[in-house]
């Protein structure tokens, strides 16, 4: 199984993570044509640093020429403007879409998406500066990456969301991103998706996270760190302070943690491949401001353990369903996170023809998804029960075709590889844009895949 292993000892921020993943391996194209796909104005300016003798990447995002700000450069900017013209500071910071995204940051750099640090609801007025989860959604859901990778990006902002919305007492429909809807808080979270996904990693696990100290002033005023929502995001999670008096984990990063982390340990037992070093723009005298994330091969030990799952078995016999809807159902249970669904026919009470319906899902799913096949089917009753079931360790490449890429998903046990297979959804894509042959543009990609040599 191979795996990623996220060092949180300097905090967690978007910029952070996108620097480790490019110093990681995923290349930095991926990120860029991320930024491009998703259309709003923005580019990357990746480097290079040193923070504290560790040299790492850097990612900065540009918006309409503007780099973004550090946190107290922003407000002490946006203080002086005020004190000297109000109506003019009004201006000049209210409309744009930019000017959302300084609020965000941190002591390292970035990351301006706090709607999770106290920013989150929007005053009646300041609706038309800010961003609901609908339009983010929207946004996301239209830009050219993958469907995996778009899932991702919005569990990231909808975990923002139940953050804020807790702590300000309302529904996540109506909380307002000030910031996290702001362009630059969009590419870091949209490209912590996307390149989480190229790194290729069966799992990725975290280590406890510094949350530093202090105060750290946000659109509402001054709170301690960490600010309400990274606490509210890393409920469960293991945290500590070095006694670093800054904001070491941004509402941002939590939240990125929260969807991609399966689970929280102290170094894992494993067969190092490389690493990665992503730096914050703040550079901490005898603290290095770096994120670092470390890939390779889990001890087969590990493997055999996490290879094994407990997961929920839900089933309902349909016999008065019409079938179109049942394949909607099924699209609904996939789209809301199912590990499988699938139907077999049935020969039900009274010889009457019907349908078995069976979903795996993980346990603490179940009851959405009893609630779902309540709502969306005709059955009277859901069955549940738990099983166990061995899962062969997952990988995914990249091989280039005469088209343009596809992911070849590969399993293994053992170290050696038992099947692998083109990704469907790319084959597709390929396939109708190209007006070549779904089976054509398959059979090519397994060329490619084969050509590498990788198969052992």
């Amino acid at each position: 199984m191979r795996i990623a292993y996220l060092e949180c000892f300097s905090g967690m921020s978007g910029d952070m993570f996108m620097g480790a993943l490019i110093d990681a391996g995923v290349p930095p194209r991926v990120l860029e044509e991320t930024v491009a796909a998703l259309g709003v104005g923005a580019r990357l300016e990746i480097s290079r640093v040193v923070r504290s003798g560790i040299s790492a990447t850097k990612v900065d995002v540009w918006v309409d020429g503007e780099k973004d700000l550090p946190r107290e450069e922003y407000w002490a900017k946006q203080n002086m403007a005020r004190a000297l013209s109000p109506a003019k500071a009004n201006h000049e910071h209210g409309p744009h879409p930019h000017e959302h995204t300084h609020d965000h940051e941190h002591h390292h750099g970035q990351e301006h998406a706090a709607g999770a640090e106290i920013s989150g609801v929007s005053a009646p007025h300041s609706h038309s500066h800010s961003r609901g989860l609908t339009e983010i959604r929207e946004m996301i859901s239209k830009a050219g990456i993958s469907d995996r990778a778009k899932k991702t990006a919005i569990a990231i902002f909808e975990n923002l969301g139940e953050a804020e919305a807790r702590i300000h007492a309302t529904s996540i429909e109506k909380v307002h991103f000030h910031e996290v809807g702001a362009v630059d808080a969009m590419v870091d979270i949209v490209c912590a998706a996307v390149g989480a996904e190229a790194l290729g990693v069966d799992e990725i696990i975290c280590s406890p996270l510094n949350v530093g100290g202090g105060t750290v002033k946000c659109a509402h005023g001054t709170f301690p760190v960490p600010a309400p929502a990274t606490v509210a995001l890393l409920k469960d999670a293991p945290v500590y302070s070095s006694g670093v008096q800054a904001e070491l984990v941004t509402p941002t990063g939590a939240a990125i943690v929260k969807t991609l982390a399966r689970r929280f340990t102290t170094f894992p037992e494993m067969t190092i491949e490389k690493s990665g070093y992503g730096a914050g723009t703040r550079d901490f005298p005898g603290h290095p401001n770096v994120v670092r994330l470390t890939v390779g091969e889990a001890a087969s030990l590990l493997a055999a353990k996490t290879a094994s799952e407990t997961v929920t078995v839900l089933e309902a016999n349909l016999d008065d369903l019409n079938p179109q809807v049942f394949g909607y159902v099924m699209d609904r249970l996939l789209e809301e996170g199912a590990l499988d669904v699938f139907g077999m026919p049935v020969q039900m009470k009274k010889s009457r023809p019907g349908t078995l319906l069976t979903v795996l899902c993980k346990p603490e799913d179940a009851s959405k998804f009893t609630q779902l096949i309540f709502t969306e089917t005709t059955t009277l009753g859901v069955r549940r029960r738990e099983e166990v079931r061995q899962t062969l360790a997952r990988r995914w490449e990249n091989v280039r075709t005469q088209w343009g890429e596809v992911r070849i998903k590969i399993a293994s046990m053992n170290g050696s590889v038992t099947n692998y297979a083109p990704e469907y959804e790319d084959c597709r894509r390929i396939a109708s844009e190209q007006h070549v042959p779904l089976k054509a543009v398959m059979q090519e990609a397994s060329r490619a895949y084969l050509a590498k040599g990788e198969t052992h």
